[in-house]
């Protein structure tokens, strides 16, 4: 036998043997890994199906201690700020003029109104403004008062000064009728604003159910215009 045909054998033989060898370390890398029927899961399966449950645990809305947390909508959040109108101060509307009114001129929670916002009272009736709380006064809308003119002509122009102690009061009688917007000085900005009507005006010809005036701040005129929607309808003038 010559030299080259022992070669050739001799690196068949040494080629069959490498290949069974890696045969035998991937059977047996399979095996261990538990790939094989019947395996147990490998530490990478078993990590990942607890790590995907904990993901779907922390959806349903849970934190890391396992307490849900507390969540609430936007919705229900805005209604436990919001009174929809409902506050007890300022949103009963009269039937029928009165022989007698009384404001409460108030500072609470952090705001300021009168208390109602709109009062009727007969031709010659008085209205007394009450200072309940906070520093305030009611001053009608009038060139008198170096505003424009939100009361009928040959009204009076009120203006009962700055109330500053609780308790203190001002009576103003009222005996041209119409409808008289007034304001509190510091606070007029704000929407401080409410409305006195005397007797029987013809809501065509009130100039307190006027567009309100364009040198009037935001605030004011934001307010006039949801007092005129209450006084129009409250007169019957709801076209």
């Amino acid at each position: 036998m010559s030299d080259d045909t022992l070669s050739r054998r001799t690196f068949v033989a040494a080629t069959a043997a490498a290949m069974a060898g890696t045969a035998g370390c991937v059977a047996g890398s399979s095996e261990e890994s538990g790939g094989g029927a019947g395996g147990a899961d490998s530490p990478t399966a078993t990590a990942t199906a607890t790590a995907t449950g904990t993901e779907t645990h922390d959806d349903d809305g849970h934190g890391d201690d396992g307490h849900q947390e507390d969540t609430h909508s936007d919705e229900e959040t805005e209604s436990s700020h919001d009174d929809g109108g409902s506050s007890d101060h300022g949103h009963g509307v009269p039937e029928e003029p009165s022989a007698s009114a009384t404001v409460n001129l108030v500072t609470a929670d952090g705001g300021y109104h009168f208390d109602p916002h709109v009062v009727w009272i007969e031709e010659g009736a008085t209205v007394t403004f009450h200072n309940e709380s906070g520093s305030h006064s009611a001053t009608a809308y009038a060139p008198a008062n170096d505003k424009p003119r939100r009361i009928p002509e040959g009204g009076t122009a009120f203006d009962t000064g700055l109330l500053t102690e609780s308790g203190a009061e001002r009576e103003v009688t009222l005996d041209t009728p119409g409808v008289y917007d007034y304001y509190c000085t510091p606070h007029e900005g704000v929407g401080m604003i409410a409305t006195v009507v005397v007797g029987k005006p013809d809501p065509h010809d009130a100039a307190g159910l006027s567009e309100p005036q364009s040198s009037l701040p935001s605030g004011a005129r934001e307010k006039i215009h949801g007092l005129n929607e209450t006084v129009n309808e409250m007169l019957g003038h709801t076209h």
